[in-house]
């Protein structure tokens, strides 16, 4: 058996050879760690020989095919500019820890075999793992730690730029050592957010260019490599024999297939019948409906594909008609509530879904963050004062439900109550036309849609809103297009879907609601949300020592950004739905976070079948 401080033993025995400079003796030093935790300590050992979602025998070879909707024109995912491979990225690039599944936040030993923190975190220092090497065999330095972090936080995208600033100053102590100055960040987040951060290779990346679009293979030091390129097509993967990091604790039972590709459809539709004809191997349905009754054809009734249910133990994420109060008139939070009353969900979820969503009503739906239901507690209360917070009383003592309709797509009391905020919001409802009472300016605006999905829910709500006298006109643009003008913020409303969000937020809540991040190009604060109650409590989250205040913090901006009807909150499925060809196999147990495809498998490769 391994020894439980390997990890640490290796990393100490490193530093010996290696010697310490004089300059490195006056830094103050702390104890070797193996792994580090939000909260709290790691669950896992230093010598945790795999995972418990994870096959530890699973065996290695085959392809897996997977379909995309959408498009790419590049290759490089760390920069705004350019449509990149979704979930490519791990496949590719290693960082300096790895995330376990199955906590809320904690990493563990990858390219840093070993980590140095002092209790306060004003400063970490990470020990590369001798072994580390990239792609083309040369080996991973502190040099290289330390170009990628100055690279991403100059030319990176807006979440990097914004988290790596945070940064006092940094320091080589080593080849293989590099210490990070934290002072002054009040970020306990921090040191994890520097422990993800993507290792570039500085002998082969061009600072000059990183900004633009590039299909040229990249040097990574991840499991796969560049296979084949085909523009806005196809990309194949394939795995690296001479690989480093395979040994690894965590890595164990993952990266199984020696071929992963990507696969490129431009409508949802085309993706379904090409997983049915078996040139897609596994699909994550969206859509209730289909789940229910899209399943009915040959290769399923004779058992060849297979499906699963899977309950995550993570909040749900968050979709909604999201509003851009960039624009008028949109501002207004009274007109923000009155367009939120004009969806019937009941009626659309029964029509258009089949009656298979829920209805999503908190940032941290399904959660113990979640602040529904609940009412403020005490110390939940001093916090909002002290950040100078606003929110409605109803939301405060947790009351407040989202209005459920009658579900006959034409609520009068609905109508009734929407049309009473437009009217305080200047508003009249005059000949059948919703009209500005002042200037008499028709209510119109624009819904940008990119598929198909997208369209048919514009259309249902463009219905609604005409009960209400208002024009919305539905715009359907390409994913490029789509793409650019979200990140330029070129929009009056879109179906937004990614606000995905963990047990553990932090820093990331900053690029999604934060004032800086909405006047930022590329951001997730699609809103424009520009209130700094909501800065001090991302601060409050990120500057939390115990879950119980990082529990108390999130409810916190859960019912601020709640209180500013920012979109028309939509729907969550209540559970992942997985279909996949039976050659491919998933492990018995999932992870909190739910289904993981690096864990998966090509049955018909040999070896160990599905657990």
């Amino acid at each position: 058996m391994l020894h439980r401080n390997l990890p640490v033993l290796f990393a100490m025995a490193l530093l010996a050879c290696l010697g310490t400079a004089p300059a490195v003796a006056e830094m103050p030093r702390a104890p070797l760690r193996h792994a580090l935790a939000m909260h709290g300590e790691p669950a896992g050992p230093p010598d945790l020989a795999h995972r418990r979602y994870v096959n530890p025998d699973a065996p290695k070879g085959g392809r897996i095919v997977l379909g995309v909707q959408g498009t790419f024109d590049t290759l490089n995912p760390f920069v705004v500019r350019g449509l990149p491979v979704p979930g490519a990225r791990q496949y590719l690039w290693e960082t300096l820890l790895a995330r376990s599944y199955d906590e809320p936040f904690t990493l563990y030993p990858q390219i840093a075999a070993a980590l140095e923190l002092p209790e306060d975190r004003s400063w970490i220092i990470f020990h590369v793992d001798p072994r580390a090497r990239f792609s083309d065999g040369r080996p991973v330095t502190a040099a290289d730690v330390r170009f990628s972090f100055e690279l991403l936080k100059e030319r990176g995208r807006p979440n990097h730029r914004s988290y790596y600033a945070k940064v006092k100053s940094v320091a080589l102590l080593d080849e293989r050592t590099i210490r990070f100055d934290l002072a002054g960040a009040n970020d306990r987040e921090l040191p994890l957010i520097l422990g993800l951060m993507p290792i570039l290779p500085a002998h082969a990346t061009d600072p000059a260019t990183f900004e633009e679009t590039t299909l040229e293979p990249p040097v990574g030091s991840g499991p796969y490599v560049i296979g084949e390129v085909r523009a806005g097509e196809s990309l194949s993967l394939r795995r690296d024999p001479n690989w480093w990091g395979r040994d690894l604790p965590i890595n164990r039972g993952l990266f199984n297939f020696d071929e992963i590709r990507f696969d490129f459809y431009r409508d949802g539709n085309t993706l379904f019948e090409a997983f049915k004809k078996g040139l897609v191997d596994s699909r994550v349905e969206t859509d209730p409906g289909r789940w229910a009754s899209g399943y009915d054809f040959p290769a399923m009734r004779e058992g060849r594909i297979v499906r699963a249910t899977l309950r995550p133990g993570t909040p749900k994420g968050i979709r909604g008609l999201t509003m851009n109060t960039r624009r008028p008139p949109f501002e207004d939070v009274r007109v923000r509530e009155a367009l939120g009353l004009l969806f019937d969900f009941e009626w659309t979820n029964r029509a258009l879904y089949a009656g298979g969503f829920e209805r999503t009503q908190s940032l941290f739906e399904g959660s113990e963050l979640s602040a529904r239901g609940r009412s403020a507690a005490e110390d939940e209360r001093r916090l909002l004062a002290a950040t100078g917070a606003s929110v409605r009383t109803d939301i405060l003592d947790g009351t407040y439900q989202v209005p459920v309709s009658d579900g006959s797509g034409s609520d009068r009391s609905r109508l009734r109550q929407a049309i009473a905020l437009f009217a305080a919001a200047g508003w009249r409802l005059e000949n059948g036309a919703m009209r500005h009472a002042a200037s008499g300016k028709p209510f119109t605006f624009e819904f940008l849609v990119a598929t198909r999905d997208q369209e048919r829910l514009a259309l249902t709500y463009q219905r609604f809103l005409q009960r209400a006298g208002i024009r919305m006109a539905v715009r359907n643009v390409d994913a490029v297009q789509y793409d650019r003008r979200l990140r330029d913020y070129d929009f009056d409303m879109v179906d937004y879907r990614w606000w995905n969000t963990s047990l553990s937020p932090g820093n990331e809540q900053a690029f999604y609601w934060g004032v800086a991040a909405g006047r930022s190009p590329g951001s997730r604060n699609l809103p424009g949300i520009a209130d700094p109650a909501v800065d001090r409590l991302v601060e409050a989250i990120v500057e939390a020592r115990r879950r119980e205040d990082l529990v108390t913090a999130a409810r916190a901006l859960d019912r601020v950004i709640t209180s500013g009807f920012y979109w028309v909150p939509l729907f969550h499925q209540p559970s992942q739905w997985i279909a996949r060809w039976n050659h491919i196999g998933m492990p018995a147990e999932s992870s909190v976070f739910g289904y993981l495809v690096e864990t998966w498998w090509r049955r018909d490769a040999g070896g160990a079948d599905e657990q």
